[in-house]
């Protein structure tokens, strides 16, 4: 059992913004346990044992082969790593899962839909809200894969607002049922599920329900052609019409009118799982884009040795880098919130729930950061390739083709954005994260004398660190003036939201780097960890400049006069460095420890 002083030392969501973090605190990928690299190597095995040399049946669209592939991994236990022992699943901790949701999702966008659609949004909601009759009777066909699932939401008039949705439940006339008729799409996997969560408006509820839906074509379910999809072609995505489908009351999951928090809840788990699903596709991609660039030749040289090539390769491994490092970060805080809640009592289902909730701030900034990487490192994996970038021959296409779509589902990331400072706004109202006295003392040190001493920075990232500390005094000093000024009507001001959404993702991302590259090198010493610290400088500065910028945006858009004078020196304070890093040094050191190794290897 945790003690208090353990608890103490846990930060609660968002907090990371307004405490400091030592670099022990955190889990790394340079922590997994020997069973966890054991389950990271099986699961790698199998993607390069069955998906990579099988990626062209995917882009022909083999509907049949996704499921078969499914159904393999379902053999080995891969559906059931986040199932409890007693319905059927390895009951592994969450940083496991993570783990598995990595590096099964790399080679094809259509595998980690499948994946993440089953083991996620299919099969999470009954564990999380069901029965303890629900969970014992489809829980364990879910974890084996005897049955896949899918999640009915979305419909043509409710997209990002999932509440409007227009699909209804009408009980019998004897009580034993509720009758279902409506439209859903976009539903991965529905051409091969056996189970389906399904939202619907009883009557004139102000919120949807949710229900458990066994799939019957005789039941008045019918569904539509495949769409026809930019990416993830073999992921199977259909519409799905119900026509008075007949539901046993029984199925109802959890209580009326409970289905947008079941649905808001399930996407917490689905937006950090989707960013872990956008890591080794960033690993597969850099790696073939080594690979290429070391065998193409130009002008009798490599292009792996043009300094134009080197800076797209370090840029692309620098953000892999930062997405693995704040993806684990974040995993194990949740994993460790709840092992706290279930110390104290709580039931699984509470303790997962709670605890995935308790960082829906990281879970938003991850999906957004990660998604976002993923479609720029297969452009320039596009670009590195050059022609044959643009050719289906190469991998490169389709893996750019694959990662658009993460930048839309499980919440666009301009709803993500918006959620994470209006997340951190509503936690603050509520006294879970104090940003009240550090916006007053940011406000108070504006009017302050800043000090001229130059500080010791002989520690490594001394100045990284004292940096972070600024970038966040830039996002207290923005976003506290903006609750100020506009009260509870912010989230009108969706442009201002956006910007300070930005500051607040470079913030969480950058740091989470910087102190996983500052415990490596404690541990394995500054020459040995000599790229992972340009991949953390690298990414710093580049933080540093998007936060200037978004800085100077939000503050021009609703601040004036002498407060925005103030506010803009401020914030050239804040992103001012002392030691300037060499951006060109710092690129040439990555790039040729990528060259030199011919993959991403970290």
């Amino acid at each position: 059992m945790e003690t208090t002083t353990e608890k103490d030392n846990i930060l609660r969501g968002g907090q990371f913004l307004v405490r400091e973090t030592a670099c022990e605190d955190v889990f790394t990928p340079e922590d997994f346990s020997e069973e966890q690299k054991m389950m990271r190597d099986t699961v790698r095995d199998f993607i390069d044992r069955e998906v990579w040399p099988n990626k062209e049946r995917f882009e022909k669209k083999d509907y049949a082969f996704t499921e078969e592939i499914m159904r393999k991994a379902g053999e080995l236990g891969l559906l059931s790593v986040a199932v409890p022992e007693e319905y059927g699943g390895m009951g592994m901790d969450f940083v496991s899962t993570m783990l598995v949701c990595d590096y099964i999702s790399g080679a094809t966008g259509s595998i980690a839909t499948a994946f993440g659609a089953h083991t996620g949004i299919g099969t999470m909601p009954i564990l999380l809200y069901g029965t303890e009759e629900q969970k014992k009777k489809y829980v364990p066909r879910l974890a084996t894969g005897e049955w896949f699932g899918c999640y009915c939401l979305t419909e043509p008039g409710a997209g990002s607002d999932a509440n409007s949705g227009k699909t209804k439940a009408v009980l019998s006339e004897d009580g034993k049922h509720y009758l279902i008729s409506g439209q859903k799409m976009w539903i991965s996997n529905a051409g091969f599920c056996d189970l389906m969560i399904v939202f619907a408006r009883i009557e004139d509820d102000k919120y949807i329900t949710g229900f458990i839906v066994e799939y019957d074509p005789e039941n008045g379910i019918t569904l539509g052609e495949e769409e026809h999809k930019l990416g993830i072609r073999a992921s199977s995505t259909r519409q799905v019409f119900f026509n008075e489908t007949k539901v046993p009351v029984e199925n109802m999951l959890s209580e009326r009118g409970n289905g947008f928090k079941i649905a808001m809840n399930a996407l917490n788990i689905g937006r950090i799982k989707l960013a872990a699903a956008c890591l080794d596709a960033q690993r597969r991609v850099i790696s073939n884009s080594v690979k290429y660039a070391n065998e193409r030749v130009q002008f009798k040289t490599p292009i792996a040795q043009f300094g134009a090539i080197k800076a797209k390769l370090a840029e692309m491994a620098a953000t892999a880098y930062a997405g693995e490092s704040a993806c684990y970060r974040a995993a194990k805080n949740i994993e460790d919130r709840i092992a706290i809640r279930k110390s104290e009592g709580n039931s699984h289902q509470e303790a997962e729930l709670k605890g995935v909730e308790e960082y829906a701030i990281e879970c938003s900034i991850l999906k957004v950061a990660a998604s976002e990487d993923v479609q720029n490192c297969t452009d320039e994996g596009i670009q590195i390739f050059g022609g044959m970038g643009f050719s289906e021959d190469t991998p490169m296409e389709a893996a750019w083709r694959d990662a658009r779509i993460s930048r839309i589902y499980e919440g666009t990331n301009e709803i993500n954005r918006m959620l994470t400072v209006g997340m951190l706004v509503k936690k603050a109202m509520k006294g879970h994260v104090d940003l009240l006295t550090p916006a007053q003392n940011v406000a108070d040190e504006l009017m302050g004398i800043p000090s001229f001493d130059t500080p010791d920075y002989s520690d490594l990232f001394s100045e990284e660190k004292e940096m972070i500390g600024k970038l966040k005094k830039v996002f207290l000093m923005v976003a506290g003036s903006a609750v100020q000024k506009y009260g509870p009507q912010l989230e009108e001001h969706q442009q201002l939201l956006m910007a300070a959404a930005d500051i607040l993702i470079e913030i969480y991302m950058a740091e989470s780097v910087i102190l996983r590259t500052e415990k490596l090198a404690k541990k394995e010493g500054e020459d040995k960890a000599a790229a992972q610290i340009a991949m953390a400088r690298l990414y710093l500065y580049k933080a540093v400049d998007i936060i200037n910028l978004k800085g100077k945006e939000g503050i021009v858009s609703f601040a004036e006069g002498d407060e925005q004078r103030m506010m803009l020196m401020g914030l050239k304070r804040f992103t001012k460095y002392t030691n300037i890093p060499n951006v060109v040094a710092l690129r040439n050191t990555i790039a040729d420890k990528l060259i030199a190794d011919n993959e991403y290897k970290f």
